[in-house]
């Protein structure tokens, strides 16, 4: 029995391993066991869609000229996506559209935006533009707490709808990750997802065929003057753009050894506070205009001359030199002689008023504020950006929550706290967006151009606004389409009561004149 059993195994063995051929076959040659029991990859995610938080709709109605002003506020985050769709920044915005309009698709529409770079769009958007304005004393210095805001009678809205951009890394404006914010943080990037912003804004609300401004201010005018390059290549051809304080090429500001054009174009600015505060001597204290006139020309000319001969000047060339610009600039003889006939902003505003132990601002050189208790060369503060601060920002932290009806918990950046370092471009220092604007008067020659500044700025001297423009190789068509305005008053020269009336005035007239 056992030896049938033992000639039986063999055949069993091959018959069951026909049986296994005939399985693996069927089931396409199985991978073995052991290979089959390892854990299987997970199938891909299904991508979850995106889900955005709708603005915030908030209808409001003011007394203008006598007359019901009604408009509607939309307050809320732009995403701003890359090629693959996938959201790197919020932006916030607040938008202001009137209401009781037939066709909003044929009405004016004004983009805005302050500068820093690193500021909110606050300063226009609360100081000038809105229907609503921070209550400031009458001269733009900063009234007792607790601020309040009042109806802004020199408001832009009667003549255009109006939306404030916060760039990211202003405002509530955001980066989606910290490690993309860098790529926002610089002329380019900043200047891309601005104009995303702005396709964005055009398409969500239909509005292609509106007439199109840009109002920027300080940096912002920076800004407006890439953008307005950067959008015309992509078919937003603008019918205006408003520079405030103005600066297109930082090679005309920055103070630097080899860059002696900044204290050439500061020098009429200086003038102006001089003849401010009653420093000026003679016939230059009769008169402001007279007094800026003689000194950009000197400027232009015996100024200009002796920086660029340098070490080269005779000891009479150097005296001679060393009394005119102590004349234009109140400053003591001796101080212009110690400085190398180079005065820097921050030394200046310690300076002027030194024997007063008081310092003049940088934004605005009216106002005045104490100085330190030592006897330093530079200001330790500036007086007129420490009178705008606290009332902007309270102010605009309950505005939108009272409001606009937009709650949120995040810090509000109204000036830095929100940026690193700037990319300024190839050797980030001295960008120039002159060739921009150029360009883009070369291919939109019906674009205008309103320049406005205050003979009190001493951040962005008016003088080197309109050196840059008079260097930006503008055909003579092009400088046909500039309107040049000056203001008695500082960097944000509608915190004055009597500017800001007079900027309404040559504003409405501007954009009448550049889309009818």
């Amino acid at each position: 029995m056992n030896r049938g059993i033992l000639e039986i195994l063999p055949m069993t063995r091959r018959f069951l391993g026909t049986i296994c051929l005939c399985i693996v076959g069927a089931w396409g040659q199985e991978a073995p066991r052991a290979e089959a029991a390892k854990p299987q990859a997970p199938a891909p995610a299904v991508p979850v869609k995106e889900v955005e938080t709708p603005p915030v709709v908030r209808h409001h109605e003011i007394q203008l000229n006598g007359a019901p002003l009604k408009y509607t506020t939309t307050t809320g985050l732009m995403p701003i996506r890359n090629a693959a769709g996938e959201t790197e920044a919020s932006m916030f915005y607040v938008a202001y559209t009137l209401d009781g309009v037939k066709d909003a698709s044929r009405r004016r529409l004004t983009f805005s935006f302050n500068g820093g770079p690193g500021s909110s769009s606050v300063w226009l958007h609360l100081g000038a533009l809105g229907p609503k304005r921070i209550k400031m004393k009458d001269d733009g210095s900063m009234p007792a707490a607790p601020y309040e805001l009042e109806t802004n009678p020199a408001t832009w809205l009667d003549e255009t709808d109006l939306v404030f951009i916060d760039p990211v890394g202003t405002g509530y404006s955001r980066a989606a990750k910290p490690d993309l914010a860098k790529k926002f943080f610089g002329l380019q990037g900043d200047l891309e997802s601005v104009s995303e912003f702005i396709r964005l804004y055009l398409v969500r609300s239909n509005r292609w065929l509106s007439p199109l401004f840009i109002a920027g201010e300080s940096y912002g005018t920076t800004r407006a003057a890439g953008l307005s390059g950067m959008l015309v290549e992509k078919g937003i051809a603008l019918n205006g753009v408003l520079l405030v304080s103005t600066v297109l090429n930082f090679g005309t500001i920055r103070f630097g050894i080899g860059n002696d054009l900044p204290y050439v174009l500061y020098l009429p600015s200086y003038t102006a506070t001089a003849w401010y505060h009653g420093k000026l001597k003679g016939d230059l204290q009769k008169d402001l205009k007279t007094a800026l006139r003689e000194s950009e020309k000197w400027a232009m000319t015996g100024y200009l001359q002796a920086l660029a001969k340098g070490d080269a000047l005779t000891p009479q060339e150097r005296k001679e030199a060393v009394a005119k610009l102590a004349q234009f600039t109140g400053l003591p003889v001796q101080y212009v002689e110690r400085s190398d006939l180079r005065i820097e902003i921050m030394k200046f505003i310690r300076e002027l008023l030194r024997d007063e132990n008081t310092l003049v601002g940088r934004l605005d050189s009216r106002l005045k504020g104490p100085g330190q208790r030592t006897e330093s060369e530079t200001a330790e503060f500036d007086p007129s950006m420490s009178a705008i601060r606290p009332p902007y920002t309270a102010a605009f932290n309950n505005y939108a929550r009272a409001e606009l009806g937009y709650e949120s918990d995040r810090d509000y950046y109204i000036l830095g706290g929100g940026i690193g370092r700037w990319d300024y471009g190839a050797d980030n220092r001295y960008a120039d967006v002159s060739d921009a604007l150029r360009q883009a008067f070369a291919k939109n020659p019906s674009m205008k151009l309103y320049v406005g500044a205050g003979y009190f700025d001493l951040a962005t001297p008016y003088f080197a606004a309109y050196y840059t423009l008079n260097h930006a190789g503008l055909p003579p068509e092009a400088r046909a389409n500039i309107r040049r305005h000056e203001y008695e008053a500082g960097h944000m020269y509608y915190i004055n009561v009597p500017s800001l009336k007079a900027m309404k005035k040559d504003v409405s007239e501007f954009m009448k004149w550049a889309a009818p």
